[in-house]
């Protein structure tokens, strides 16, 4: 696929007079203004004329081209040149943007549940959000497992819910349990409670049938929480390059976590306005969907974020942390963060059983336990709203354990 050679030339980029031959501008000062480097606006220049052409060969009206016509034209693409597009799809997608903003492509329809269980499902996830406030990632993690079960019980049919009973129920959980770690098969039981709490709310079943759901076996109060090594939190930070904006944005990252014990989705959803700089405050969403809290502002970790929003790439959003690289959008969930604390571990030369970013909260609760703190005050600070969740940390303090040990029936031999 070539362009002509006596093509006009705009922008830099040979175009054909096609459908989109006069929004170029308008898409090049889009990539623009999103940081794309004036490389990588050239290289999508080019993949906006082909596709010019393309839709002009095909005598397509610019209002009824969609999505489809675009994966028709990257599939044909890549076919002919698998390695020279990389991107294209992010390219596209920001295109279509473009053209919806501006009223000359037909508006994107919304996908339509088109069975009782996908609507079913729908609701769950609207409940999830609405009701419970849960994030993106939180809702899509119980979700995924709702529209397994609905579609292996009830498939295409009329959906009862009171026809379900402990059989269906653990029958599931035996079938798809095994094929997954522990967490995975821990999330998808407290899924089918999440979504029968739901059904009970909704008046969908009378019995409380999360009562059912079998439990996994855990093993964390087995043994001591997962920490870093005394010592080995600092020579994570110390190993952190900052030269960088992306060095200064990591480094800011794992002070929060090390030094106020964020989990990631908090990180995750840090805003600008969430930080206070004339009272030396943060306020943090909890990931949890319980409110706010206000943590003081420890000097080094304001520093830190100081010196990466002075540097922070253009963004509309308002984010603290958004991508290294264009377009500068948020982390849409918490794998990226935990991704940054497992390379900044293994660059440390750190050896730890986990790695990722809830072993810096971990290591936090410890060493404040080492110094002293009661659980009480350690909870308080990991916001936990079961004392069991903290009562784990106990196990660290081996001191204080061997003075409530009782004595050996007989005495010492």
């Amino acid at each position: 696929m070539t362009l002509s050679l006596t093509s006009p030339i705009k922008n830099g980029v040979r175009v054909c007079g096609g459908p989109l031959s006069t929004h170029i501008a308008s898409y090049r000062a889009k990539l623009e203004d999103q940081g794309y480097t004036p490389g990588m606006v050239l290289h999508y220049l080019r993949l906006f004329a082909k596709f010019d052409l393309w839709l002009l060969r095909r005598k397509r009206h610019l209002w009824r081209v969609n999505e489809k016509d675009a994966d028709g034209f990257l599939k044909r693409l890549r076919a002919r040149h698998p390695a020279i597009y990389p991107g294209s799809r992010s390219a596209i997608r920001l295109l279509f943007k473009l053209l919806r903003d501006v009223g000359v492509v037909s508006p994107q329809r919304e996908l339509i549940a088109s069975t009782p269980v996908q609507r079913l499902a729908n609701e769950y996830r609207v409940f999830l959000q609405k009701k419970r406030g849960l994030d993106r990632a939180t809702i899509y993690n119980y979700s995924r497992h709702i529209d397994r079960f609905l579609a292996e019980r009830f498939g295409s049919a009329r959906i009862n819910l009171r026809t379900l009973g402990v059989s269906d129920i653990a029958t599931f959980v035996r079938r798809h349990a095994p094929r997954h770690g522990r967490g995975l098969a821990a999330q998808m039981v407290t899924g089918l409670r999440s979504f029968f709490r739901f059904a009970q709310f909704r008046g969908l079943i009378r019995s409380d049938l999360a009562a059912l759901v079998p439990a996994v076996p855990s093993w964390e109060m087995s043994g001591p929480p997962k920490h870093l090594p005394t010592g080995a939190v600092q020579r994570v930070l110390t190993a952190c390059e900052r030269s960088t904006v992306r060095g200064k944005r990591d480094y800011a990252i794992l002070l929060l976590l090390a030094r106020l014990g964020l989990r990631a989705g908090e990180i995750v959803a840090l805003q600008l306005d969430d930080i206070n700089w004339a009272n030396a405050e943060l306020a943090v969403r909890s990931k949890k969907g319980d409110g706010w809290a206000r943590f003081p502002l420890p000097s080094d970790v304001g520093r830190a974020l100081a010196r990466y929003l002075m540097v922070r790439p253009p963004s509309p959003c308002r984010n603290v942390f958004v991508r290294g690289y264009a377009p500068y959008t948020p982390f849409v969930a918490s794998g990226p963060v935990s991704v940054l604390v497992r390379k900044a571990i293994e660059r440390a030369g750190v050896k730890s059983v986990r790695t990722g970013a809830h072993v810096f909260r971990h290591s936090l609760a410890t060493e404040m336990l080492r110094r002293g703190a009661s659980l009480v005050e350690i909870g308080s600070v990991l916001r936990h709203r079961d004392p069991d969740s903290t009562a784990i940390y106990a196990k660290v303090d081996l001191g204080a354990l061997r003075e409530l040990a009782l004595p050996w029936p007989g005495g010492a031999r």
